[in-house]
């Protein structure tokens, strides 16, 4: 710090409608950034100063933003410091905790597919809490505060102020309004951020999952006893999500699969067809992100799936296997002594499994969102059903030519093709995300 300095400007009366105060400007040399200070009446005693340290928030300060509670807190603070008629606001620049208004707009989107606030910056390349209190602190002691009763939730913002030189004698709590739209983003600031936080007003706003998976929309919600479906997928740019049936490609970046891993970290369960079993293997795990495993399910009238699976190895969630009564008894017992689950289920008119009764029987056992990923048979009967909810679409930057994601949604469903509501786009690394709420023809407003 001693090689950075700050440098006040200059300083106008503005009056509020809670009192006067005196805004001064800042340069420094540290981030070129133009710092500010709100302050109220005389704080040249220097001690026990009432201050808050506030991080810019163009979305909440100015718009009034619902999503968080940045501008309510920064309102507190100018009505407490007036009640007591001194005190001081330092407004830093750093907005979005410090990741900047591109990529905060950019963290919203990637929360509206079902991430929280700490996975969104993470997934952007960015600190959990990029934010850096040095000039707070020089322009706190160039005001001549020599110890603070600080305006916070953040006991983090605490820490970073007594290692700057800054004694904080007292924390002045600000307790938010809680809303619909707030809720889960305060819960992860309690529960990532270790924020001081009331939570008996969050549940009261909204109720504590273990997973987390998008708000449905009127046009979205589904039909009774079933899940919401998430159908998630990686194509390239004509479409295609591997060269041939039967053989397994690479299609998405590192950036997307570790979406996909977070994506399923938010569903209680995840569904392939046998397909993908047998050309992949994979292990349906969230190996790449922070939570539990969901419930792999797998679609398999006929009782292929291997008995050397991954699935069926090392794992505390067995596979749940869900096939037709016509399946062969000798297959069901060989696979539920390896560790499976057989869900004997009816079938549809081409002797497939019925996937109504399929997600019926999940809502029976307890699954309320479901992440469907393939293969190619998979994603088209779900569609067809118009059984899915919500849609990510990963898309690479090559060119494939080979088995499209999509078959013939005519022959199978006859009318009604499916659009996005409310799409967002996000780029991570080469590939571009698309995510919507899934509606239908006659369902759309022309």
């Amino acid at each position: 710090m001693n090689q950075v300095h700050v440098q006040k400007m200059t300083c106008a009366r503005i009056p509020t409608d809670v009192g006067e105060f005196q805004l001064c400007f800042y340069r420094n040399n540290y981030d070129e950034k133009e710092h500010l200070a709100l302050i109220m009446g005389d704080i040249t005693n220097g001690q026990d100063v009432l201050v808050r340290i506030h991080s810019e928030c163009f979305t909440g300060d100015v718009l009034g933003s619902q999503r968080c509670d940045c501008g309510q807190q920064l309102r507190q603070a100018m009505h407490v410091i007036a009640a007591e008629g001194t005190g001081v606001i330092v407004y830093l620049r750093q907005e979005g905790r410090g990741i900047g208004l591109l990529d905060k707009l950019r963290a919203y989107n990637l929360q509206d597919m079902g991430y929280d606030t700490v996975d969104a910056n993470l997934m952007l390349g960015h600190q959990a809490d990029a934010r850096d209190y040095t000039i707070a602190a020089l322009i706190l002691q160039d005001l001549g505060a020599r110890s603070l009763r600080l305006l916070t939730n953040n006991p983090l913002k605490i820490e970073s102020l007594r290692q700057l030189g800054l004694p904080v004698t007292g924390r002045v709590p600000l307790q938010p309004e809680v809303n619909g739209e707030n809720a889960s983003y305060l819960r992860t600031k309690v529960e990532r951020l270790h924020h001081l936080l009331n939570l008996e007003s969050l549940e009261t706003a909204a109720p504590a999952n273990s997973r987390t998976v998008p708000a449905m929309s009127a046009a979205t919600s589904p039909q009774v006893h079933r899940p919401f479906v998430t159908l998630s997928y990686a194509q390239s740019l004509d479409g295609s999500i591997t060269t041939r049936r039967g053989h397994s490609m690479t299609i998405s970046s590192s950036q997307s699969l570790n979406l996909t891993h977070r994506l399923r970290a938010g569903h209680d369960a995840i569904l392939v067809g046998v397909g993908t079993v047998l050309a992949d293997n994979p292990r349906l795990t969230v190996r790449l992100a922070e939570g539990q495993d969901p419930q792999p399910i797998i679609v398999d009238s006929q009782l292929r799936f291997p008995l050397n699976a991954r699935l069926l190895q090392h794992r505390s969630r067995r596979p749940w296997i869900a096939t037709t009564e016509a399946a062969a008894d000798d297959r069901q017992r060989a696979l539920e002594a390896a560790g499976a689950c057989i869900l004997r289920l009816p079938a549809n008119c081409n002797d497939q499994v019925d996937l109504k009764a399929l997600l019926a029987r999940l809502a029976e056992s307890g699954i309320n969102s479901l992440m469907v990923e393939g293969g190619a048979r998979v994603i088209t009967s779900f569609l067809a059903a118009r059984l899915v909810d919500r849609l990510v679409i990963t898309v690479a930057p090559l060119l494939v030519g080979g088995l499209s994601a999509v078959g013939d949604l005519v022959q199978q469903n006859g009318h009604g093709f499916p659009h996005l509501r409310n799409p967002h786009y996000e780029w991570l690394g080469p590939d571009m995300v698309l995510s919507g709420d899934v509606i239908w023809d006659e369902d759309s407003e022309q």
